[in-house]
């Protein structure tokens, strides 16, 4: 089974070298930049998604957002996917999600939805977890080709069903990162050996691989980035857009997009997520 990859961004990259190593792979990237990361791999590069589809049983999508998505859409590209099967890892509002099946359908393919829940560095060792939807029969058959980017995967029900869960995940990663960011600018503020309050979080019946992993990038100023703030900002609007169809409050989350949206205009927005605590700090020192 040959194996597609469109996308080789921030989790694109790692997901491709790690599937690259199990799998004959072909690749296809907006910026020819990326390619010279994924050289060392036996993976090869495709001029267009067209090539990619055309030379794939099985092709991932991980593209920045809906409207790059709708880019490669060529009656070309369709044509293409008659008997393939898509998995579509790009964070999308559902709406749109749903539609994408219904043309890859029309157009003779199968489809996967497959968000999925980690950063960079899960991405880089595998270890990122796969939220499947979708028809079952297909997630079931396409399993194996998911076993050298995640280790674990949930099927969560229907096409719609993998990005409402990752909304929910989102939603509680965007708040456990501001809530890591605050307690660890307030330790400071109040005069805390921050070398000791790490350890403290780290041990806390409150500690998760999350925290442990974040911590550190505070207590070193280490910014860059696993996730950055503009991506986290963006899966928010992700969420609110969900939350404000089935009218539901979201208040811890709004309080982090205010936030967030500061950083953004504080110039920051390219730095890693938990790199919002020197706007915090500002805050407070505001």
């Amino acid at each position: 089974m040959r194996v597609g990859f469109l996308g080789l961004g921030v989790m694109g990259l790692p997901m491709a070298r790690n599937l690259a190593r199990r799998f004959p792979l072909i690749v296809w990237n907006r910026s020819a930049s990326k390619y010279a990361a994924i050289q060392d791999t036996d993976a090869s590069i495709a001029e267009t998604p067209v090539q990619v589809a055309e030379q794939s049983d099985i092709i991932f999508i991980m593209l920045l957002d809906g409207p790059a998505i709708e880019s490669i859409l060529s009656d070309d590209f369709k044509r293409a996917l008659r008997g393939k099967t898509i998995i579509n890892s790009t964070s999308v509002l559902i709406p749109f999600s749903i539609n994408l099946a219904d043309i890859i359908s029309d157009a003779g393919g199968d489809y996967i939805e497959m968000p999925v829940s980690g950063s960079k560095l899960p991405a880089e060792h595998g270890q990122l977890l796969g939220l499947i939807a979708g028809d079952p029969e297909v997630a079931d058959r396409v399993r194996p080709f998911l076993k050298p980017i995640t280790n674990a995967t949930v099927y969560c029900g229907p096409v719609g069903s993998g990005l409402k869960a990752k909304y929910a995940v989102n939603t509680f990663a965007t708040i456990t990162a501001v809530g890591v960011a605050e307690s660890m600018n307030f330790a400071r503020a109040i005069g805390l050996d921050q070398e000791a309050f790490g350890q403290i979080l780290n041990v806390c019946p409150m500690a998760s691989a999350y925290s442990r992993m974040k911590v550190p990038k505070i207590q070193n100023e280490d910014w860059t980035p696993q996730a950055t703030i503009k991506i986290s900002d963006y899966s928010s609007q992700l969420i609110r857009a969900a939350a404000a169809e089935t009218n539901t409050r979201l208040p811890l989350l709004q309080a982090c997009v205010e936030i967030q949206e500061e950083a953004i205009k504080d110039g920051i927005g390219d730095e890693d997520m938990i790199a919002i605590v020197k706007t915090i700090s500002k805050r407070s020192d505001a």
